[in-house]
């Protein structure tokens, strides 16, 4: 299927979803999560979630870094550009929703993309060869592609992987895990 078909698919799958279910999937993906090679670094990039677009909520896997004494990094999105900048997680960090109710950094100590070294990706869909459709505003492919070639992509998803995108282009950067509450996608060695 077309990223517009999927797109308009998922959306509708989401709004649906309980949120007490929403609440337990994020925490089997927060669980699943600890079963990747990926805890050896030292800068993960992190979304916070939008309640209201019913994504993953990342409070768990936000603990889970904290414990691990690990370097968070939180984006903030400049609709005009297209682009994210990112800011270090600290005690004084200011998070504040911007006009699209996503919550963000106002302020920091700026990370260079190429000092991150794992990014947890939010998503609508993905398939079975790690492509992934977001919203379409193409932010996350524009920031994975001034990341170092050795970043490691980990998308979080609700659902199983589709077959395939149809439409996929050559801006469109892959996963290279993407965790489930059910199951773990490894497309590095597929």
């Amino acid at each position: 299927m077309s990223k517009k078909q999927l797109r308009l698919e998922y959306k509708k799958k989401r709004e649906v979803i309980p949120a007490e279910q929403i609440e337990d999937a994020s925490l089997e993906i927060a669980n699943n999560l600890l079963k990747l090679p990926i805890w050896e670094y030292s800068y993960y990039h992190l979304f916070l979630s939008i309640s209201k677009k019913r994504e993953v909520d990342t409070q768990a896997i936000l603990h889970i870094l904290q414990g691990k004494d690990k370097n968070v990094v939180l984006s903030k999105a400049d609709f005009k550009s297209g682009h994210l900048t990112s800011y270090l997680l600290t005690d004084s960090t200011v998070i504040k929703k911007n006009d699209w109710g996503i919550p963000e950094p106002v302020e920091g100590i700026e990370i260079p993309p190429n000092k991150i070294e794992v990014v947890f990706i939010p998503l609508l869909v993905f398939d079975e060869k790690g492509n992934r459709i977001g919203y379409g505003k193409g932010f996350y492919d524009r920031f994975l592609s001034s990341c170092t070639t050795e970043v490691v992509k980990v998308g979080l998803s609700f659902f199983e992987a589709e077959k395939e995108i149809s439409d996929i282009s050559p801006q469109d950067v892959p996963l290279d895990f993407c965790v489930t509450p059910y199951k773990i996608y490894d497309f590095k060695n597929l």
